[in-house]
């Protein structure tokens, strides 16, 4: 069995392959992460499959983020970022990657399916909950949600209530749908103990 590089050696190749594509890598908890930048995201992508010393051949997980309220409001910096998973079977090593969108009125990065094809069903997952927009991906269309569902769940403001409710019509004889009826009053009423800040909420979004 190949022995896994150490934290340090891992760092290493992925500084010396990608180069400027790098915004920064840190490490913590025995993981190393590596932030790209966006405008190089397809091409770091590329390089950490085929590259040596990386080798990364398989995409684990692919998920948004939306660090509109991280550290309680304290973080400033893009509000969207994309979050893989990586595994070098070759290599036995592992890498998180994260990419952040420019824009966040309209989050947009490009796909990575052609790179990885179990990226498909992910990037439709973080479009669906987050409402990131993948360029190049060839059937970005919602996976979890209904087709007329408003809005996206995984967004923090996203109100908890919903936009609409779904029940059994028995005199249609089919589901409906029509405006959610919940009070958010009350929601928010039973929200409003207060809990203690976990230490976690505190570290840097880029770990």
């Amino acid at each position: 069995m190949t022995l896994p590089a150490s934290p340090d050696a891992l760092k290493a190749a992925l500084e010396s392959v990608l180069g400027d594509h790098v915004a920064h890598i840190t490490q913590a908890l025995g993981e190393t992460t590596v932030t790209v930048k966006a405008a190089g995201y397809a091409q770091a992508a590329a390089l950490l499959r085929d590259a040596p010393g990386c080798q990364f051949e398989q995409l684990l997980d692919l998920c948004g983020i939306d660090y509109s309220e991280y550290g309680q409001g304290e973080y400033e910096g893009p509000r969207f970022c994309v979050a893989l998973q990586l595994l070098s079977i070759s290599l036995n090593q592992r890498v998180r990657v994260k990419v952040f969108c420019p824009d966040d009125d309209f989050p947009i990065i490009a796909s990575v399916n052609t790179i990885w094809n179990s990226a498909n069903w992910y990037e439709r997952e973080a479009f669906d909950l987050f409402g990131i927009m993948f360029e190049g991906h060839e059937d970005l269309r919602r996976i979890l949600t209904d087709y007329g569902f408003i809005g996206h769940p995984f967004r923090k403001d996203f109100p908890i209530t919903g936009h609409v409710e779904m029940r059994y019509d028995a005199e249609q004889k089919r589901v409906s749908t029509s405006p959610s009826r919940l009070k958010t009053a009350k929601l928010r009423r039973a929200s409003s103990v207060k809990t203690t800040t976990p230490a976690c909420s505190k570290q840097s979004p880029h770990l």
